[in-house]
């Protein structure tokens, strides 16, 4: 049975090398039999500033309602996988996708708070959740001196609002400024296949 997968992508540049890792993860996960939901953030000139209404809106644990995101929170509810295809700048998300989790991931769809309380597991339908991210570092320097802040931030903090039981897979493309451009497909193609097979063993 195919799993809904919702890819959310980020970068400025549709035809980039990051792109064309939306590109190749789409058509191999299409061919594998899932349906595949992308949500390209620039390419929808989507808003990621969280504006005073919406932040007390937070504040308050409550909803806030706002029509240019209703696609967007229906796409994270029906989703069972999600994944992740984005650059790393300055050792985080780039703001365009930060905003998108500031803004969709609102009280009583990505979390709720009881008592003042932030409560986990509020995405119990989405049980696979991947990510694809260049680095221009090398990886010794993103994962022991900078100590690995984006895998840090979804893996062990998005990952908490998800399904118990929630599998993950990290797919980092390190060095990405000083490879060769064969080198570089490698890079991809093994990140694609890594993140397309463990989508498969999800099937359930």
């Amino acid at each position: 049975m195919a799993m809904q997968v919702l890819v959310v992508f980020c970068h400025p540049a549709r035809d980039s090398y990051v792109g064309s890792i939306l590109d190749a993860l789409a058509a191999r996960l299409e061919a594998g039999g899932h349906a595949v939901r992308v949500i390209d953030l620039y390419g929808e000139g989507f808003d990621p500033v969280l504006d005073r209404e919406a932040w007390k809106a937070h504040r308050q644990g409550r909803s806030h309602e706002d029509p240019s995101l209703a696609a967007h929170i229906s796409a994270l509810r029906a989703c069972e996988a999600l994944v992740f295809v984005f650059p790393t700048w300055w050792y985080g998300l780039p703001a365009m996708l930060k905003g998108w989790l500031d803004r969709t991931w609102q009280p009583n769809v990505a979390f709720t708070l009881e008592g003042g309380v932030f409560q986990t597991h509020a995405l119990k339908g989405i049980r696979r959740f991947a990510a694809i991210s260049t680095h221009g570092s090398p990886g010794w320097f993103i994962e022991w001196i900078v100590g690995a802040p984006v895998w840090r931030q979804l893996m062990r903090g998005l990952g908490l609002q998800f399904a118990s039981g929630l599998r993950t897979c990290w797919r980092p493309i390190y060095a990405v400024d000083g490879r060769s451009q064969a080198d570089l497909a490698q890079a991809r193609d093994r990140a694609v296949s890594d993140v397309a097979q463990f989508l498969d063993r999800g099937r359930p």
